[in-house]
Formats: C-alpha cells, structure tokens, sequence
C-alpha cells in the first residue's frame, strides 16, 4: 500500500516498532528517498554496494546534512546524554533515556517513547571514536537479532558543519527505507536546535 507521500510500498512495522514511530511531521516522511529536498544542503541516498566480507550486496543509506552550527557543538549533540535526549527521536516520539559512553568498546543506548507510551529500546557499542570528525557504532533494536553499523561524519562547511549519516548492513531495503524515514525525522530535530 502506498504512503500518504507517493512513496513506494514499505511493512507497516520495523523490529517492533511501529510505522507512527517513524513518521515524522506531515509532508517529511519520504522526501529523502527521492533524493535531494527543497532545502539547500539536503540530501538523501540509498542502494547496494558490494562488501568485500561477504561477496554478497550490502544495504544502505546515507544522508547528508549541512547544520548551522560549529563542528564541536554538532559532535556534542551525538556525544551528549543531554543533547541527544532533545532530538535522537522522530516525529511525536521522545526519548527518555541516553547513555554515551564515547570511547571504543563504549556503549550506546537510547530509549524512546511513542506519544501512546509505549517504549522502544535502541543500543549499541562504539567502534570507532575520533573527535570532532568520525563515530561509528553498532545499532540493534531491542528483541532483534540484526545488529546494523552506523558512522557519523562531522566536516567544517560554509554556514556550520556538513553532517554525512551511514547506515549500513541492513537486511532488506523495506527496513532502509523506514530508517531513512525516521533518521529524516531525527535529522530535522537536529537541525531545529540551532534554528530560532
């Protein structure tokens, strides 16, 4: 069944959680997977590349933001409980716990609950940590067994900081597709703490 955007066809749920935890505000969910937005600096891509461990295609998207704020204070919104706690949740969802431990072998973990309180459970653990430039951890959804790899890119730009959004090793593009969803959503609270 088609979204209410002309998107393409995508299960109602992800792992547990629901399709309204990954809507974002009316008229976002699924501009990303047609590519660039209206808004300057906003991009979305997604597809297979090949992966040398395996042989087979690996699954994912990325996103690429410019967020007008210094590099520093955009790492700390990755890297701070407190920070992550005011946007780390699409649409009417909230979360209601962060830990970020942010060394390798550290943990990460946000909780997040839906506006009908029910309550979902993201964690994982930090493989790669260079300051002000690169983080890279696991992402696995509470009750899951698929374990995916997210990388987080921080470079100086013209008006702030170019962000780019990795997120690999999905098991199917019908999951991409809704994390490209909520990770838009994400993305815009983000944003939204430097604008006003």
């Amino acid at each position: 069944m088609p979204d209410q955007s002309g998107g393409a066809r995508r299960c109602p749920r992800l792992a547990g959680i629901p399709r309204a935890l990954l809507d974002g505000p009316a008229g976002r969910a699924g501009d990303a997977c047609r590519g660039p937005s209206r808004q300057s600096g906003r991009t979305a891509l997604t597809g297979l590349k090949p992966s040398a461990e395996t042989a087979e295609r690996e699954i994912y998207l990325t996103l690429r933001r410019v967020i007008g704020a210094p590099v520093e204070d955009v790492y700390a919104a990755w890297t701070e409980p407190e920070t992550l706690c005011r946007w780390m949740a699409p649409g009417n969802a909230s979360v209601v716990r962060a830990v970020a431990e942010v060394a390798v072998g550290g943990t990460f973990l946000v909780e997040m609950r839906g506006a009908d309180g029910r309550r979902w459970l993201t964690r994982g653990i930090y493989r790669e940590v260079v300051p002000c430039r690169r983080l890279v951890h696991t992402w696995r959804w509470e009750g899951s067994e698929v374990e995916t790899l997210v990388t987080v890119e921080f470079e100086p730009a013209a008006g702030g900081t170019r962000l780019t959004l990795t997120h690999s090793r999905f098991a199917g593009d019908e999951t991409r597709d809704e994390h490209v969803d909520g990770w838009t959503g994400c993305l815009a609270k983000l944003e939204d703490l430097w604008s006003g």
